[in-house]
Order: C-alpha cells, then sequence, then structure tokens
C-alpha cells in the first residue's frame, strides 16, 4: 500500500499504512532537504485486533492547540521515525519528540535536543541525524535515539531547573525537564549555540527527581555526530535508578508506598481512605482499625459536615466491616448511604454533594453499593442505579469520555478516572439479577474500550484524556489501569485486548513514583473549571501527594492480586 502525504500549514509530512504511528518530514518552510517535526492529522490505532481509524483530537478545534490541515497531496514510500508530542508551549504549540529504536532492549539511549532558541536550523541537523540512524536496520543501532528538533517553538525564556507552577509557568522547561528525565537518556546532546543552562542543570542534578545525566552542548555539529559517539556509552545515574524502579513487583511497590502513605485518618476523605485500603490489602488490617476507631465514638456526628470526599472516606468502614465483621462499620457506611433518602423514606433523584461533577461517580456509588451488600437492602442498589444513571445525563460525552461537568465538554483525566474506578468498584458488588446491571457493564465496558484508544506510547493517560499535548497524568493513569484491571479478573474485559494496557499503565506509574514516595506528575486538587485551556494549566505535582500515592499504592495491590 502506498503512503499518504499530508500538508500542515507549511510543512508537509507522510503517514504510513503499514506502520501508522510513523511519519516521515519532507520539507520546512523555506527549506527543500531534511527532516524535522512529524505531526499528524489522523491516528489509525490497533486495539482488541481492530484496526480503527479515528480523528486526532487537536485537529479541527478552535483553540490555540489547533492545526490547519489542508489536502493530500502525492505518496512516496515511508521509512520515517516514531513521533510523539510530549507537551505543550506557553502558547499551545505541540512540543514534538522522534524515536528510533535499538534492536537490543538494553542497549543505552542518546537525545538530542535543538531549537531551544526557536531556530530550526539545529532542527535540520538533528533530522539529518536521525535519517541516517534510520537508515540502518535495529540490529544495527549501537543505541536508542530521542530526538526533540524544535524544544522551544516560541523561543519563551528558558529556564533549567524549571521553577514556577508546571506547567502553568514556564512551560517549556518543565515540559522538556520532566521527560528528559522520565526517559532517562544516557547522553544528551544539545546542538546549537546556548543552551540555557540546559547542558550543566542535566549533569549536576536529579532531573525530576529521577538522577542525573550526562549532556553536553555541540556548537559545531555535524551530520554524523552520532557517529563519532563512544561505542562504550555508560548507563546515566538517571538510567539505572529507571531500572530500578521499573524492577520492582507490584506488592514491593506497594509496600514502599506503604512507607509514606496510610499512616494517618485525621481527614474522613478519600485520600488518606484509599491508601488505608490499600494498607488493609497488604496484611495491615489492625493498624487501619486503630486509625478509624475514633469514628465510632458514637457522640460524634461524622456527616454533620458531609460532602462528596466524605462518603468516598466511607469506602473505608466499608472494608473493615467486611473484613472485621463489626457492625458498628457496617451502621457507619449505612447512615451515609441514607443520605439518598429524605426523612420519610423516598429515595432522591440522587445522591447529594454530585456539583454536577464526574467525580460523584466515584464518591458515591461504590458507597451506596456497599450499603446493600451490607445490610441485604435492595433499596441501596436501586439509589446506585439511579445516582449513576443521573450523573450519566449531567456528564457523559455523545463520544463515551466524560466531560468534568457541564460547564464545559474538556475530558479531564481524573474526572473520567473517577467513573472508571468508581463503576469498576460498584459492579464488583452489584446483583448481576438487578435490572441495572447490564446497562451499567455495558457503560463501563465502553468507557474502558473508549479510553484505551487514548493512552499514549508511554502507557499513560493525561491530564485531558484526547488532548496529547497535555501532561501525562499519574493518578489517571493509575485510577484506569485498576478499573481496568478489576475488570480482566472479574471477566468483564477480554485479557487478550486489556491486559498489555495494564501492562504498560503499571510500568509507567512504576517509573512515576520514586522508592521515597516522590510522584512525578499527579494533578492539583481540581474542582469543576470553566474552560479547556484550565484543566491545561492545573499544576502538575513533582513531590509527595496523597492522591497520587494512594492511587499507585491501590493499583499495585490490585495488580499484585492483593486480597
Amino acid at each position: 500500500m502506498q503512503d499518504a502525504i499530508v500538508r500542515i500549514s507549511n510543512s508537509r509530512y507522510v503517514q504510513s499504512n503499514s506502520n501508522p504511528k510513523k511519519w516521515r518530514f519532507l520539507s520546512l518552510a523555506g527549506a527543500t532537504a531534511g527532516r524535522g517535526l512529524p505531526a499528524r492529522q489522523t491516528q489509525v490505532g490497533y486495539f482488541g485486533g481492530q484496526r480503527e481509524k479515528y480523528n486526532h483530537p487537536m485537529i479541527g478545534r478552535a483553540t490555540p492547540l489547533c492545526f490547519i490541515a489542508t489536502t493530500i497531496v502525492l505518496t512516496v514510500p515511508l521509512w520515517g521515525a516514531e513521533h510523539r508530542i510530549i507537551g505543550l508551549s506557553a502558547s499551545g504549540k505541540p512540543i514534538e519528540a522522534l524515536v528510533v529504536a535499538a534492536a537490543p532492549p538494553t542497549a543505552p539511549t542518546v537525545m538530542l535536543i535543538g531549537g531551544l532558541n526557536g531556530d530550526s536550523d539545529s532542527g535540520r541537523m538533528i533530522a539529518a541525524e536521525v535519517e541516517d540512524l534510520e537508515s540502518n536496520p535495529p540490529s544495527r543501532r549501537r543505541f536508542h535515539l530521542l530526538a526533540i528538533p524544535l524544544a522551544n517553538p516560541d523561543n519563551h525564556p528558558l529556564v533549567f531547573p524549571p521553577t514556577g507552577v508546571a506547567y502553568r509557568e514556564n512551560a517549556e522547561s518543565h515540559v522538556l525537564w520532566r521527560w528528559i528525565g522520565l526517559h532517562a537518556p544516557d547522553l544528551v546532546l544539545v546542538l546549537g549555540g546556548s543552551d540555557a543552562g540546559l547542558a550543566h542543570a542535566l549533569s549536576t542534578n536529579a532531573v525530576a527527581g529521577v538522577g542525573r545525566i550526562p549532556a553536553r552542548v555541540m556548537i559545531m555539529a555535524r551530520p554524523t555526530t552520532l557517529l563519532s559517539l563512544p561505542r562504550d556509552l555508560r548507563f546515566s545515574e538517571a538510567h539505572s535508578e529507571m531500572s530500578q524502579r521499573r524492577a520492582r513487583s507490584p506488592q514491593q511497590l506497594a509496600e514502599e508506598l506503604a512507607q509514606y502513605f496510610g499512616h494517618d485518618f485525621n481527614q474522613l476523605t478519600y485520600l488518606p481512605g484509599m491508601a488505608l485500603i490499600a494498607q488493609m490489602r497488604l496484611g495491615h488490617v489492625a493498624d487501619v482499625e486503630k486509625l478509624a476507631a475514633v469514628y465510632l465514638d458514637p457522640s460524634r456526628n461524622v456527616l454533620n459536615r458531609a460532602n462528596s470526599l466524605t462518603l468516598a472516606g466511607h469506602l473505608v468502614f466499608a472494608e473493615l466491616a467486611e473484613r472485621s465483621g463489626n457492625k458498628a462499620y457496617a451502621e457507619l457506611v449505612r447512615k451515609a448511604a441514607d443520605l439518598g433518602f429524605t426523612e420519610t423514606g423516598e429515595m432522591r433523584e440522587s445522591m447529594p454533594f454530585h456539583d454536577e461533577m464526574s467525580d460523584s461517580i466515584f464518591m458515591a456509588t461504590p458507597l451506596v453499593v456497599k450499603a446493600g451488600k451490607l445490610t441485604g437492602e435492595r433499596k441501596y442498589f436501586d439509589l446506585a442505579a439511579r445516582h449513576f444513571a443521573f450523573m450519566q445525563k449531567l456528564v457523559l460525552r455523545p463520544d463515551g469520555l466524560y466531560r468534568h461537568s457541564p460547564l464545559t465538554d474538556a475530558a479531564w483525566g481524573r474526572g473520567n478516572a473517577f467513573p472508571a474506578l468508581g463503576l469498576a468498584l460498584a459492579l464488583s458488588d452489584f446483583p448481576r439479577d438487578h435490572p441495572a446491571y447490564s446497562h451499567m457493564m455495558a457503560e463501563f465496558q465502553q468507557h474502558m474500550f473508549t479510553l484505551a484508544k487514548f493512552q499514549d506510547d508511554d502507557g499513560m493517560w493525561h491530564e485531558v484524556i484526547d488532548q496529547p499535548g497535555s501532561y501525562a497524568e499519574t493518578s489517571a493513569t493509575a485510577m484506569i489501569g485498576l478499573a481496568m484491571e478489576r475488570g480482566i479478573r472479574k471477566g468483564w474485559l477480554d485479557p487478550a485486548a486489556y491486559q498489555p494496557r495494564v501492562n504498560r499503565a503499571f510500568n509507567a506509574v512504576s517509573a512515576r513514583v520514586g522508592r521515597d514516595g516522590q510522584l512525578v506528575d499527579v494533578c492539583e486538587s481540581t474542582n469543576k473549571q470553566k474552560t479547556l485551556e484550565d484543566y491545561l494549566h492545573r499544576e502538575a505535582i513533582l513531590g509527595p501527594d496523597p492522591r497520587g500515592g494512594a492511587m499507585a499504592m491501590l493499583f499495585a495491590t490490585e495488580v499484585g492480586g492483593l486480597p
């Protein structure tokens, strides 16, 4: 089959029919030779044995993120590198990378960076290097190559290590710093003149909390720069650290996180609650009971200032009720679920505190189902089904993703992870003979199918699910991965289609969790926002975070099969 060329603005790129993730650059504006940044108008993906074609979500939107695509102009053979969008500039332009793999997966990795001053000249030099390397079969490549031809398309001031709120401030600096650290190359070569101190910063700092990376600036780079590299490239400190992170078993990861999360229950919310449930799965039930005992005081009204986060925090009591048989915990669950009924016992339209946000599918639905399981009263299952249907009318988009709230159609990452995990937990205890079961199951399966198409090459889901330039977000990835793993284990999802995705998600989350409990790119607490840009600019936390730590910990226990 022949390959199609798409013209994007003043550049032309070719997409392969045999490997749709590969794009070959043909020309830049004002240039007739060399390779540069690939882009794509249409993505063709493979999922569940089916070849699916869907529009790239960044095309055709009236936002600063859109590209202007015109026409297919001719056909030529393809031999391009793999293309990735690694982030967005301050003005919303995509920052792109090329990937050329070597045959041995254990080969070292070299990264080329150009265009730090917004100039495409160094990008053309990088493109020539990429073309030269990929002309060799993988078995003859001595290293993996990562290349960022135009790292700073807006020529925005750079600072390394980055300062300010990621990715709202110094966006380009944060994108480069964290992507470099997470991909842990063994050598970084910066082509061009001034590097804004990047090479020195990489060599002397633990990049994104991972480790140091040798780097140098190549002012007079040649088309054969890569050929001059030594054959015995040593693994960088970052590479060694990343290898150790990825080598952890699910239980090892959970136990490492257990040292930092799940040791308090001062706030009755899901943030410490999910970590406490994970602690119980690790066998620390008695420790959790000690923390939860304060809520058994009959003089204490735990629902006095209840909100949606409080409802989800009650899942700890449900877990304790099932594990210990203590009916006092079951009574706390029942009282919380009873908020869905009037004083005369009539069922409300939904559970309270939903605030029209998709979060509520997680915050309320599993709790109400647990009440039904613990009491044996069918009215709670009826309430769970009603609440789920009510929320779907508010936040389910026609394409199968969830908007966070009716204020905007933005498919926030955790705003989709909450429904995914919430429904997975609810269905685990929902009676199969209930009239709503088949509908809820079908909705879960459809959501998983839709989300699967948006998992990136590293195994991650993003801050905005259908915006690949938004940052890869750790808590959403852990939650979606957990939902898929639960679906596989319960027989709801096809293992052949979904297990590879869960494995990739777990590896990606593990790579983003340091052995000191530090995490990379967890979205801050987020209420409903008014615009897509608001979600894109939510802070990406680099450091300890109870939300991300709890979800990564719970995901690890699920993948590890812990009871």
